[in-house]
């Protein structure tokens, strides 16, 4: 690593150090790790804020902190993270970061009837994006050749952006992400239609992009959400959302399922498990979990047991 490098890594490292011992271990410090409550965390953000403190000094103290409650994760010391999306406290207002605003079950099945009904081409687009939580550019990228009807899985390898140009996905990692029985029946349904469609227009051959435009060419973002994604919603009379939105979506649809982060950040994509810390709270309860469980297991000995029932 180069001496300037070095040199920079270890001046933070010294900041964050400082920081734990002026701000964290004096209010923690009689505690046990585990102990530490989302309440204290959020407490300890107000606090500094309150005395005037910058939001990077606060940054600076919530970091570490945030690391050791992952690893702790990591050890299978606690479930979930008590720092994790506290730096929403430390973001503008502006900041689209600071805000996810996924569907509602209902909200999502009756966009998804509106798009099959008026916007048929892109309906098999839109279902593939709230079944998979792939990016817009991902969606865009995908080609025949990334889908496995065998076995239902979809190899993400490329993100395609307006322009053309074609780079991996966000993390610079190729993924597998499956598809459900009625994406994969809609997808095989949707690659039978191109060949009609080629045929028709002489174009020789299907094109090699799963969702392309009129002409055959791939999609641009803003051709697509100005002729097509903002119209779905004043034809349902739903609130408008961002297209990322409809990957919150089933990413909050996976975390309410029960399923691990751990499970979700590789789903999605994600470099950090920090950053699929921001839907640990759409999770079930301690207390749901045990019914889910103590239904499986009474189910194994024949007794119907108590089932979760979820809206």
């Amino acid at each position: 690593m180069p001496r300037r490098q070095r040199r920079r890594r270890s001046r933070r490292a010294w900041r964050s150090e400082s920081a734990l011992e002026r701000y964290a271990f004096p209010r923690f410090g009689s505690k046990a790790v585990t102990a530490v409550t989302r309440d204290d965390i959020r407490g300890l953000v107000t606090d500094l804020l309150a005395q005037g403190r910058s939001r990077s000094l606060v940054r600076n103290v919530i970091a570490p902190v945030r690391q050791t409650f992952n690893q702790l994760i990591e050890d299978g010391a606690i479930a979930t993270n008590p720092a994790a999306k506290i730096g929403r406290f430390l973001r503008d207002a502006g900041d689209p970061r600071s805000r996810i605003d996924p569907f509602s079950v209902e909200e999502e099945a009756h966009f998804l009837d509106v798009a099959q009904g008026h916007f048929p081409r892109h309906y098999p687009m839109l279902l593939c994006a709230l079944r998979t939580g792939l990016r817009f550019g991902e969606l865009a990228g995908l080609l025949w050749g990334d889908l496995d009807f065998q076995r239902r899985f979809i190899e993400v390898r490329r993100s395609l952006h307006d322009g053309g140009r074609v780079e991996l996905p966000k993390n610079k990692k190729i993924r597998r992400v499956d598809m459900s029985r009625q994406l994969a029946e809609e997808l095989q349904r949707l690659k039978a239609a191109r060949a009609k469609e080629a045929l028709a227009k002489g174009w020789g051959q299907i094109p090699e992009w799963i969702f392309c435009n009129e002409d055959g060419n791939p999609l641009w973002r803003s051709d697509f959400e100005r002729r097509a994604f903002h119209k779905i919603f004043s034809k349902a009379g739903l609130r408008r959302i961002r297209f990322h939105d409809l990957r919150h979506t089933f990413a909050t649809r996976m975390a309410a399922s029960g399923q691990p982060l751990r499970a979700i950040q590789e789903f999605l994509g994600h470099a950090d498990i920090t950053t699929t810390q921001i839907y640990a709270h759409y999770a079930p309860s301690a207390h749901e979990v045990q019914m889910v469980n103590e239904a499986f297991a009474a189910s194994l000995d024949g007794s119907p047991g108590r089932v979760l029932v979820t809206p």
